[in-house]
C-alpha cells in the first residue's frame, strides 16, 4: 500500500468516468477549525450546521459536492466509520481527503471489504487528496486541488 497508492494521476482518470451521484466524497473530521466549528459528532460522523458562515474546508468541499449531486459525504475521524459509510453507501467513486497513512490504511481496507463482497464485487475507483498538513487537529488540504478533484469529470459522461 506504499505510496504507489497515493499517486493520484492514474486513479484520477477512472473517476472522471464516474457520475457524481455514483460517488462519495470522505472527509476528516480533523480540517474543521477546532476553537470556532460548532458542528457536532454523531455516530455517522460530523453534522456541519447548514447555516454556517465560518471560512472552512469542510464546508467548501461538502456545499460543492452536494451542488454536483454526490450520493454521499462523510466528515469522519477515519477507520470504521468511514467503511460502515461506504458499505451503506455502495458507491462507483470515492474522492478521499486525509493524512497519507488514513489514506493507505483506507485504501487497504477498501480492497478487503470489497474481496469479502461487501461492495457487490466492484472495486470503486477512488481519488486521494492528502492533507498539506496533519497533525489530527486543525489540519490543511490544499483547497483548490481538492475542488478540482471533486468536481472532475468527462464532458462525455452521460447517465
Amino acid at each position: 500500500m506504499k505510496k504507489r497508492l497515493l499517486k493520484n494521476k492514474k486513479v484520477q482518470k477512472k473517476i472522471d468516468d464516474i457520475n457524481f451521484e455514483d460517488r462519495v466524497l470522505l472527509l476528516p473530521h480533523c480540517l474543521r477549525p477546532s476553537k470556532s466549528c460548532s458542528a457536532k459528532m454523531s455516530k455517522n460522523g460530523l453534522i456541519c450546521k447548514d447555516d454556517c458562515n465560518i471560512d472552512c474546508s469542510i464546508g467548501h468541499l461538502r456545499k460543492l459536492a452536494e451542488k454536483l449531486g454526490y450520493k454521499g459525504i462523510c466528515i469522519a475521524p477515519g477507520g470504521a466509520m468511514t467503511i460502515r459509510f461506504i458499505i451503506e453507501n455502495q458507491p462507483k467513486g470515492i474522492v478521499a481527503i486525509a493524512c497519507r497513512k488514513e489514506l493507505e490504511e483506507g485504501i487497504e481496507a477498501i480492497n478487503e471489504i470489497t474481496k469479502k463482497n461487501k461492495l457487490n464485487g466492484n472495486m470503486p475507483a477512488i481519488a486521494v487528496v492528502p492533507l498539506i498538513k496533519d497533525g489530527c487537529v486543525d489540519t490543511i488540504v490544499d483547497l483548490e486541488e481538492a475542488k478540482r478533484i471533486v468536481m472532475l469529470k468527462k464532458e462525455v459522461n452521460k447517465k
